[in-house]
């Protein structure tokens, strides 16, 4: 009987922002699959219809483009139902099973929006009575866990009254249909894959800046900061989705075997390599977009001599024949010049060139993630103009971009993943052991930063971060995309 989907914090951020504008995106496109329900759960009293009112007046806020109609939302908020629960009573969690039972729904989904903190305690509630069946699939935000000893924790009691195959980790990225299509790039085609080595691939960026500072967010911030926020997953996720070897097959099990032998084959840390080859800011002052901000100890929520960082940029090498040898660099940090997501596959020049080029130029391809998606393959040309009798070359590029392609078709990273997960298709969801293995690698970096009497390196609001992360990619030679 269609599918009950149980939104924990349904009236918090997330819900607001992704998860109801994703699930009305996929109900308009008649996706989402009939027969559905929506419940809503929070510690506010509210009645159903209380609750729809509060849902349409927040889609006053998206894009025109994905607002709904009168007629639209009256259908969808059909499928909206609301339960006031608090998440530390016992009682509530047998009147959520009774809702449930009543109907017995094909599949539930549990989809725990709320802070990592309250996952255990929520889990072991639903199996108390007995709503983690088959039947179940629980889907969890990040971040999973503060260090290592956290995240196995989580995935200990995870373990106890979930299997694995319930267990639906979400990293959001995952879910772009740029990843998407470097999935297809790579394995669907046959141009790519004989180039994607050492032999021809001089160095790989990735980077994912924000122009916005923490918001909101200061006090939550404060106690993670960019390497657990962005580099832990989202970077290291987009990392294994570039580096991996080609699955056997399209299947979840397939592809996050590749993925774990990535995060297993990345160089470790020394604490000479952490103080040479990672950089960690803090944003000050500055000017974005023509309107002066204040720097991160301003915030609301900081303390007033936090030592968190805003920013982060790393070199590492994954440790394996394909890729020996050739850097892969990870930046990202908030109030930066722009808010662009991308990665920069930069080639090796030809071995023997016999035309005049521009310095520096050789082939790139570029996967723009934010905030647009598409892919761009930067060529040397011939001109109609000549030099001096010689025969020269300049840069163009070919751009495919993925709104103009393919435009109504396109479906949101939220969108999809949810779908996947009523589903049950685990494909573009992180495993444990995956997980496990990247908090592993993150965490020398965390225990050096603790003992470390240096504080971040200050930038300015709306620069590219410190000049130390332009310093150590320039060690190699290299160069950061936008500085090309």
């Amino acid at each position: 009987m269609g599918f009950d989907l149980v939104l924990f914090g349904g009236t918090g951020d997330l819900a607001w922002r992704k998860l109801m504008p994703a699930l009305f995106q996929a109900f308009r496109h008649g996706t989402l699959p009939p027969g559905g329900r929506i419940i809503a759960v929070a510690r506010d009293t509210l009645s159903d219809e209380r609750y729809r009112s509060l849902i349409q007046s927040r889609f006053d806020g998206v894009e025109l483009a994905k607002r709904p109609t009168p007629d639209e939302f009256a259908r969808f908020a059909a499928l909206l139902h609301y339960l006031r629960m608090d998440l530390s009573q016992a009682q509530d969690y047998e009147r959520l099973a009774q809702m449930l039972n009543a109907r017995a729904a094909d599949s539930v989904v549990m989809y725990l929006a709320i802070a990592p903190s309250l996952f255990t305690t929520v889990c072991e509630q639903i199996a108390a009575v007995g709503l983690n069946g088959p039947a179940t699939r629980v889907v969890l935000e990040k971040p999973l866990g503060h260090d290592l000893q956290s995240n196995q924790a989580i995935n200990d009691t995870l373990r106890r009254v979930f299997g694995e195959e319930q267990v639906f980790r979400i990293d959001h990225y995952l879910g772009k249909p740029s990843v998407q299509n470097l999935f297809a790039l790579r394995f669907g085609n046959a141009l790519f894959e004989p180039l994607w080595r050492r032999e021809t691939i001089a160095n790989i960026q990735i980077s994912i800046a924000e122009d916005l500072g923490v918001e909101t967010r200061g006090a939550f911030y404060d106690q993670t900061g960019a390497l657990r926020d962005m580099v832990q997953n989202h970077a290291l996720q987009l990392l294994c989705a570039i580096g991996m070897e080609p699955p056997i097959n399209s299947g979840a099990h397939a592809i996050r075997d590749e993925k774990l032998k990535v995060l297993q084959s990345l160089k470790p840390w020394t604490a000479e390599s952490i103080g040479q080859q990672v950089i960690r800011g803090q944003y000050a002052a500055g000017t974005v977009q023509g309107q002066a901000v204040a720097g991160y100890w301003q915030e609301k929520g900081v303390a007033p001599d936090s030592r968190t960082e805003t920013f982060v940029a790393l070199r590492t090498e994954i440790l394996n024949w394909r890729w020996a040898g050739v850097p892969f660099y990870i930046r990202t940090g908030k109030r930066l010049a722009g808010r662009d997501a991308h990665i920069v596959v930069n080639f090796r020049p030809v071995p023997h060139p016999i035309f005049k080029t521009p310095a520096g130029a050789a082939n790139r391809l570029v996967i723009n993630l934010q905030p647009r998606d598409g892919l761009e393959l930067h060529l040397l040309a011939q001109g109609a103009a000549q030099h001096q009798g010689e025969l020269a070359l300049s840069q163009a590029h070919l751009n495919l971009d993925f709104e103009q392609r393919f435009g109504t078709e396109r479906v949101g990273a939220y969108e999809r993943l949810l779908l996947d997960v009523i589903a049950a298709r685990l494909n573009l969801f992180v495993r444990s052991d995956e997980q496990a293995q990247a908090w592993h690698w993150v965490e020398p970096i965390l225990q050096h930063w603790k003992n470390d009497p240096v504080r971040p390196r200050p930038y300015a609001a709306g620069s590219w971060g410190p000049s130390a992360a332009s310093a150590m990619i320039a060690r190699d030679g290299h160069c950061w995309s936008e500085e090309v």
